[in-house]
């Protein structure tokens, strides 16, 4: 009833059309996933998590929930953890954002950081140790979201693209970390196909599997660094991605995550995450060559969280210097 009552105040994220002086013919929406009370997509996410379990009888009043999760994911199940009074504990990979830490910490969960590549593991061994719940996102994300419903993201899209000049958006384009929003996406695109040409693209940053994943289907694949652009990206193949939904995969270079970053900046007046940048970076490729074909469309991609964030790594100078971000030119950089 609580979580019911919290999805009736919130309501929906805006649209927001770009004025993009570059294309004649296509035109480019954000899809403001940084409203939600809890500051990103993943509050989404975290809800279906948090109802899947619940009605799967997996979370009962004194259960401690544990997740694994490089913050925006964990500060949405923090968020809702302290809706039902449950104690929270997020495992996040060393080098997560200062201020996703506090904001986790905020909602009173507990972080511990490891490796990058330990998390998983550490999050189970933790569940086991606290006698609780491992929400394990990476594995769940696609059985518990809501793909048929008038209510999850890409049913929500069509109702806002209604009354636009292209109102059926030619391609939606997304990150994937878990998997759980290009899965929920893909399979209600499906569900709705008939009459409806809309393609999924999925983009992907550097130090991920997930692109050659999509081109080979090997399972196996694993990256030894993590990725940069938090949120999205993988060192290994997730359960809940599933490369049969997705039309292309468009395989983003960080320089260039980091560039469109700026660049919307200049656009909106407001900062964004990293898997932001990603996603416009794929939505304006897209956008070149349609433009280019002379073909009359939209697209729709994702703000997925704000750039409060990032402060101390996106939009700090030194840090943008020290790992090699020095001139952000957007969009010679794609």
């Amino acid at each position: 009833m609580r979580i019911r009552a919290e999805a009736n105040r919130k309501g929906d994220t805006n649209l927001i059309k770009l004025q993009l002086n570059e294309f004649q013919n296509v035109d480019i929406y954000l899809k403001d996933e940084s409203s939600h009370p809890s500051g990103s997509l993943k509050h989404r996410l975290a809800q279906s998590l948090f109802l899947w379990a619940l009605c799967s009888g997996r979370i009962g009043p004194d259960t401690t929930i544990i997740e694994c999760s490089s913050g925006s994911t964990a500060i949405s199940e923090a968020y809702f953890a302290k809706l039902l009074g449950l104690k929270f504990v997020a495992v996040v990979p060393e080098g997560t954002a200062c201020k996703k830490i506090q904001q986790i910490e905020f909602y009173g969960g507990h972080c511990e950081q490891v490796p990058a590549s330990e998390i998983s593991e550490h999050a189970c061994r933790l569940a086991e140790a606290e006698n609780g719940y491992f929400m394990d996102q990476f594995t769940y994300a696609e059985r518990a979201s809501d793909w048929r419903g008038e209510d999850n993201i890409a049913a929500s899209i069509f109702r806002q693209m209604a009354d636009e000049e292209c109102a059926i958006p030619e391609w939606i384009v997304v990150g994937a970390g878990t998997g759980g929003t290009s899965t929920t996406i893909g399979r209600h695109l499906s569900y709705v196909r008939t009459g409806n040409k809309t393609k999924l693209c999925v983009v992907d940053p550097e130090n991920s599997v997930l692109f050659d994943y999509y081109c080979t289907g090997d399972e196996k694949l694993r990256s030894a660094m993590p990725s940069r652009i938090e949120g999205i990206g993988r060192p290994r193949v997730e359960p809940s991605f599933f490369p049969e939904l997705v039309d292309r995969m468009i395989k983003v270079p960080d320089h260039a995550s980091m560039a469109a970053l700026h660049y919307l900046e200049s656009l909106t007046g407001r900062r964004f995450g990293g898997s932001t940048g990603t996603n416009f970076c794929g939505a304006y490729r897209l956008a070149q060559e349609l433009e280019a074909a002379g073909e009359k469309a939209s697209i729709v991609t994702l703000i997925c969280d704000s750039g409060e964030r990032y402060f101390d790594s996106y939009y700090d100078a030194e840090w943008l210097k020290k790992h090699g971000y020095g001139q952000l030119d957007f969009p010679a950089c794609l």
